[in-house]
């Protein structure tokens, strides 16, 4: 995985210092090797994380007529690429080389054909244009920035903010999207004009400007196929099979994310039957707590499987010592507290001299496998509701502001992904493909192993993988009160100790408990900080926080979560502080 920043100017040569400053803050992105290019009115810079073709894929790469290319991600299918254009024409083995010579053939519209991760600018010297690309799913991140002489764009936020070209400014409506839902929806992020590429998006820059956009949807319109169970286990096992051995190609170990559940136990079978050498899993777990720990049933699904298993425990020390750090390299923010294991466990995967990974994310979004989903489908009287109705600090009187914007929001996006002949599950899944995912979970997954230079590879979103869940009935999605009907019934045939049936209790993160444990303490530091009072009354929580003394369960946990998380995110990502020592010697 690597970094990718760039500026064009409406007239002129841009700043080579800026680009310098803003390629340096990305540095744990790609420690391996820099680069960049001068294409006139447009520079582009890289920091490489070195995963294919280590020895001719430094970037920036050119074509034979001097179009340039710089990227952040994975072509899966970059080795049929290269045969169906013709060898002879590419002059590395990188798999970032193929979007150069799509680029070549098709213009803006050269991410069409692409399968995989990505981030993509390609600079094209011959008309002046600059094309920035995006994968459907937004695995890999990119925004964008308009200011007085031109465009510039990075792979991190924070790295635009750096350059001194946008200031650090608080969007106020995103920011009550943080604290209602853990993440930020749409196109506008947290700070007040830096923007995102949507997943999906080909933006045009020319002279300095947004000239043109088009976007390739990650789901189709795509009606439920009345398919039997036998030819629809058929189908899956085919697309996941195919998917994980292009996610596994790389001149690098590799290894994977094991929670025990059935996303990462069928990443694991698949990579079983895939590899002759025992895979490298690794599981993250809480002791002394109340909530689950998963790594009991993880050891056994990686002995069943013949794994090498390595275990880290996220402890309540680790809470204190390691939140300050984390939230350093949210610049994004989501306030989802895996956050904390996810960290961790790229901390232990560089440890094991691994730099890439491979983990479970989408399969409760393509597999239908929250509960959210099943409530959506029930009648009111059987205790059915639409999704995100509630906010987490709603009927607590805490905050100042009550506008609920982020449910119109929601109500937009719902309407807008209800087209075709979508079933109301589709739907549902479409709305959290189209927000949650990206702006939440791939978030997660991409700065919490990118701040120790670890490649994060999602199997489950593939192309492959999604076209077929998606013409999945939703008897096959969700039968019995449960989800991932059918990724249960193909996991039970090829890995059943994974006991995919059993019923699980969801994962958890206990920080309300170790929260609650010092409430009173973090309470005071919170509600002290100026952050703090724009948005709540601080007395108010004050006796949040104390309250979890007695009682860290609910609503009250989250709030307090989300207001210990906001306060020291604003104070790296918005006062520009850097944040040193543990949660109380950040917050003092």
């Amino acid at each position: 995985m690597c970094g990718l920043a760039g500026i064009m100017m409406h007239d002129g040569a841009p700043d080579v210092r800026l680009l310098e400053v803003m390629v340096g803050t990305m540095g744990h992105r790609g420690p391996d090797s820099t680069g960049r290019c001068d294409l006139g009115e447009t520079i582009m810079g890289h920091s490489r994380l070195a995963i294919i073709d280590l020895e001719s894929g430094d970037q920036p790469l050119f074509d034979r007529r001097g179009t340039a290319l710089v990227a952040n991600g994975e072509i899966y299918n970059y080795i049929e690429l290269r045969h169906s254009l013709g060898e002879a024409r590419f002059q590395t083995r990188s798999d970032c080389e193929p979007p150069l010579l799509m680029y070549e053939l098709n213009g803006a519209a050269f991410a069409q054909p692409l399968r995989g991760m990505f981030a993509i600018a390609i600079g094209d010297p011959h008309n002046g244009h600059v094309q920035l690309a995006r994968d459907p799913f937004g695995i890999k991140p990119l925004y964008y920035t308009e200011f007085d002489g031109g465009v510039a764009f990075a792979s991190e936020a924070n790295a635009l903010m750096a350059s001194g070209l946008v200031p650090r400014t608080l969007n106020t409506a995103s920011r009550d999207e943080l604290l209602q839902l853990q993440f930020t929806t749409g196109r506008d992020t947290v700070f007040e004009g830096i923007r995102r590429v949507l997943p999906g998006e080909t933006i045009t820059l020319e002279k300095g400007r947004l000239t043109h956009h088009m976007r390739r949807a990650a789901l189709a319109d795509t009606p439920p196929m009345d398919w039997p169970e036998d030819e629809a286990l058929r189908k899956l096992d085919e697309a996941l099979m195919d998917s994980v051995m292009v996610h596994q190609r790389s001149d690098v170990s590799y290894g994977m994310f094991l929670s025990g559940g059935v996303d990462s136990s069928a990443i694991l079978a698949c990579m079983r039957e895939l590899n002759d050498q025992p895979v490298e899993a690794f599981t993250a777990g809480f002791s002394g707590t109340k909530v689950v720990d998963e790594r009991k049933h993880a050891e056994a699904v990686a002995k069943a499987a013949g794994a090498n298993h390595h275990c880290v425990e996220f402890s309540e020390a680790d809470f204190w010592k390691l939140l300050p750090e984390i939230v350093s390299f949210l610049d994004d923010p989501t306030a989802d507290y895996a956050v904390l294991p996810t960290y961790k466990l790229g901390q232990l995967v560089k440890e094991a001299g691994l730099k890439v990974v491979l983990s479970g994310e989408g399969g409760d979004e393509l597999f239908a496998g929250y509960g959210r989903y099943r409530k959506l489908l029930r009648p009111w009287w059987l205790g059915g509701r639409p999704m995100r109705q509630k906010g987490s600090f709603d009927g607590l009187g805490v905050l100042r502001n009550d506008e609920d914007t982020w449910r119109e929001n929601f109500k937009n996006l719902q309407e807008r992904e209800n087209f075709g002949r979508r079933t109301k599950l589709q739907v549902a899944q479409a709305v959290d493909c189209a927000d949650w995912l990206p702006h939440d979970l791939l978030i997660k997954l991409d700065r919490c192993l990118m701040a120790h230079s670890v490649e994060g590879r999602t199997p489950m979103l593939d192309p492959k993988v999604a076209a077929l869940a998606m013409q999945l009935p939703d008897k096959l999605k969700i039968r019995g009160g449960q989800g991932k009907y059918l990724l249960r019934r193909w996991l039970e045939t090829k890995l059943p100790e994974a006991r995919p049936f059993e019923r699980k209790q969801g994962f958890t993160v206990p920080v309300a408990e170790w929260i609650g444990r010092r409430g009173a303490e973090t309470g005071k530091l919170v509600a002290a900080k100026e952050a703090i009072w724009e948005i709540a009354d601080p007395a108010k929580v004050e006796s949040l926080f104390a309250g979890l003394e007695r009682d860290s369960s609910g609503q009250n946990g989250q709030a307090a979560w989300r207001l210990l998380f906001y306060a020291l995110w604003h104070k790296r990502h918005i006062e520009d502080v850097k944040l040193e020592g543990d949660v109380f010697a950040a917050l003092s």
